[in-house]
């Protein structure tokens, strides 16, 4: 095949099988520590299945101590008509009553959805109307806006908002990082780790914006990176080291259960243990940690995305694994205290 697009692999979120999953049960890790699940999603009606506020309680409810969590931004319940820029409230405005619901403690403990990051064209002209109506929909809980960034010419994102090449190189784009800051909102991105440079000069020319970088860089172990393991990680290290001299940038430590990360844990007869994930992931984990501080960092399930490949109380378990040498103050910070200081949630 002559045309580029044809060959690009595409790698979809794959099928939650509780069946498989249920397959290892471990006891929880330090189950009184608090958490922040700081990065999950909401939806319904998709391949992979549907993940709900009955699903998530039941995750969140698994034996950790999830005081809150932080829903990120997929393209769910967007609006059906009306101007393009302002469909995206639509999801604003359902997750704001999740979280109005959950907070009644009906289900559960968990102020499930007490921060949310929602989706909005950075590069529109009517971004602070935009802006203004998503804050309207959301009030308290809408803390930031995600426009994912994420492309690669071999690869098809598997994302809600499927950005053009060159996006994190385009003026009107960083300008809208830049509005983001001013109006005391954050910006997340969700990236590959072939594009940490461009996020760099995005990082400095908007320094009053606090930057969230999903899924630890997005490292790629996918397509050509299959097995190139080592000379990914040598790469996204040297250039994570440039991000983290930016005071403003932040990195979410979690993500690497999908299948573009190439761990495959999806097509053992098992799915992983937390001492399996926790050997596979630990030196991207640690590294994050060491380059950023712990007071920059913080844990994410992405899930239900990343169930496809693990289950939630072994998801955490791991997690605590690769954390175990830090202080209890760091631990505080990673599993807590960040999330809920970039977030400003109010719990």
């Amino acid at each position: 095949m002559n045309d580029v697009a044809a060959e690009r692999l595409a790698y979809p979120h794959l099928l939650v099988r509780p069946a498989w999953l249920a397959q290892v049960r471990e006891d929880i890790i330090e189950p009184d520590l608090p958490i922040i699940d700081a990065h999950h999603h909401l939806w319904h009606g998709r391949a992979s299945g549907d993940y709900l506020l009955e699903q998530l309680t039941a995750d969140v409810s698994s034996g950790h101590n999830i005081v809150a969590t932080v829903f990120m931004q997929c393209g769910w319940m967007h609006r059906k008509d009306g101007p393009v820029d302002f469909r995206p409230v639509g999801e604003t405005e359902v997750v704001n009553a999740v979280a109005v619901l959950a907070a009644t403690g009906i289900y559960g403990k968990t102020r499930a959805c007490a921060g949310m990051v929602g989706f909005a064209n950075l590069c529109s002209a009517e971004l602070d109307a935009v802006l203004d109506a998503h804050i309207a929909a959301g009030g308290v809980h809408f803390r930031g806006v995600r426009h994912t960034a994420a492309w690669h010419p071999l690869i098809v994102p598997n994302t809600s908002v499927v950005p053009p090449p060159g996006l994190l190189r385009d003026p009107d784009f960083v300008r809208g990082v830049k509005r983001l800051g001013q109006r005391g909102l954050t910006y997340d991105c969700w990236l590959y780790h072939t594009q940490l440079k461009d996020l760099l000069t995005v990082a400095r020319a908007a320094p009053g914006t606090a930057m969230v970088i999903n899924h630890l860089g997005g490292p790629l172990g996918c397509g050509p990176y299959r097995t190139q393991r080592d000379a990914v990680f040598a790469e996204w290290r040297a250039d994570m080291k440039n991000l983290a001299a930016c005071p403003n940038v932040h990195v979410k430590l979690g993500g690497l259960a999908m299948s573009v990360n190439g761990f495959d844990y999806d097509r053992n007869a098992l799915p992983p243990t937390s001492a399996e994930m926790a050997a596979d992931w630990k030196r991207w984990f640690v590294t994050g940690i060491d380059l950023f501080g712990a007071e920059r960092c913080m844990f994410e399930s992405n899930f239900p995305v990343d169930k496809g490949m693990c289950s939630y109380p072994v998801l955490w378990n791991a997690f605590k694994r690769i954390a175990a040498g830090a202080s209890a103050t760091e631990k505080a910070a990673l599993f807590y205290g960040t999330a809920a200081r970039v977030y400003s949630l109010s719990l």
